[in-house]
């Protein structure tokens, strides 16, 4: 790192990327600040800079090759598992700052040698005690899927036969004599006498008894602004993934425009915004959505485009340009099966790609410090 750009870094103060230490003084309080930047986004812990005030103080020969040897160390045997850093030494105001860089890690979540997960907020780092948050770690890892795991409180009981019996009759399989438990554990809906969250959002009678807000918060307001209170249409949309699907796509062609495009004067027109293009968004919002993160996804119409906000931005690596050429990161295993086999949803990647192609204009917008990722359609009615 030059020194001028290193100047600046210190000018500006501790982030969620950069650390004061004036030296190394706590083996354990380091190997969390490690650990902090391997489960968030990474950072730089800038030794010989006074935490508190910003000051360059500096390390001598002695202390940098000290404290060089203790991070290599802290690195292996105080953070679980290890994680691999490198240290530059770089000189400020004839002063030398030993940099430690630590990158975002591959292999969250990283946890320290008394199996605490540590993660950063703000300019500061904290415990990781929410269930959530570490099913979202563990998710980014790929050890866990959340539409795996089971929901308390619900049962057999909350199966709705008759959505079992399409689903066998899509698959081919309607002739499968299995007791319905085992079938149902087969089918990977039913775990230790409880639905998996894939399977009650599914096939549950009413997926919205256990979990309120997985549902489709619709609105179509006058304008183009999203604090306005006066709006033309709204409604909360709840049911299975694929009654959702449907009923939020009534709700859009409902609320869009129709334009005549040489059909017969008595024909409804064509919808002003590619159907195509919403179906493929809608579903990929359903399918792809963090179902870690209790909250619903939203659907706006504006005057001038069309808003779907999805919770959850792109998981582990995954890019908007990466999508754009149809590579494709799968978080919900279960959800994404189902899918595949009941909607028009075809799972290999390629649905943004098709909306593109129909909405050349559209944007995608992976908020990463909202945690969520939003589509913008421009209407053309």
């Amino acid at each position: 790192m030059e020194q001028e750009e290193l100047r600046k870094i210190v000018s500006q103060g501790e982030t969620s990327k950069v650390q004061f230490k004036q030296k190394l003084d706590n083996n354990d309080s380091i190997a969390a600040e490690m650990i902090a930047f391997a489960n968030s986004k990474g950072g730089i812990i800038l030794f010989g800079i006074e935490d508190k005030t910003g000051t360059v103080i500096g390390l001598d020969y002695a202390k940098l090759q000290e404290t060089g040897n203790a991070l290599a160390n802290i690195a292996n045997d105080f953070v679980k598992p290890q994680i691999f850093i490198t240290t530059e030494v770089v000189e400020l105001d004839e002063k030398c700052i030993l940099l430690v860089s630590v990158e975002e890690g591959t292999s969250k979540p990283y946890k320290d040698r008394n199996g605490t997960i540590w993660v950063k907020q703000g300019s500061d780092k904290r415990k990781l005690t929410d269930n959530n948050e570490q099913i979202r770690l563990f998710q980014q890892n790929g050890l866990l899927f959340a539409d795996e795991l089971v929901v308390p409180g619900t049962s057999i009981e909350d199966i709705d036969t008759d959505r079992i019996k399409e689903y066998l009759e899509k698959i081919g399989d309607s002739e499968n004599d299995l007791p319905p438990e085992q079938l149902y554990k087969n089918l990977n809906i039913l775990n230790n006498g409880r639905l998996t969250l894939g399977g009650m959002l599914f096939f549950a009678k009413k997926p919205q008894k256990y979990r309120p807000v997985f549902c489709i918060k619709a609105v179509s307001f006058f304008g183009t602004d999203i604090s306005g209170t006066d709006y033309r249409d709204s409604e909360d949309i709840t049911g299975t993934i694929p009654q959702q699907f449907e009923r939020g796509m009534s709700f859009l062609t409902r609320n869009l425009h129709h334009v005549q495009a040489g059909q017969n004067f008595n024909s409804t027109g064509i919808l002003e915004v590619s159907k195509i293009a919403l179906e493929e968004l809608l579903q990929n919002a359903l399918t792809h959505r963090d179902y870690s993160k209790n909250a619903s996804i939203n659907l706006l119409i504006f005057d001038d485009r069309i808003e779907i906000t999805s919770p959850g931005s792109l998981p582990n690596s995954l890019t908007i340009e990466n999508i754009k050429f149809g590579n494709a990161v799968v978080r919900n295993n279960l959800v994404v099966s189902f899918s595949s086999k009941i909607m028009k949803y075809r799972g290999l990647g390629s649905g943004v790609r098709r909306a593109i192609k129909e909405e050349p204009s559209l944007l995608l917008i992976d908020d990463k410090d909202g945690d969520r990722f939003i589509v913008k359609i421009p209407r053309h009615g």
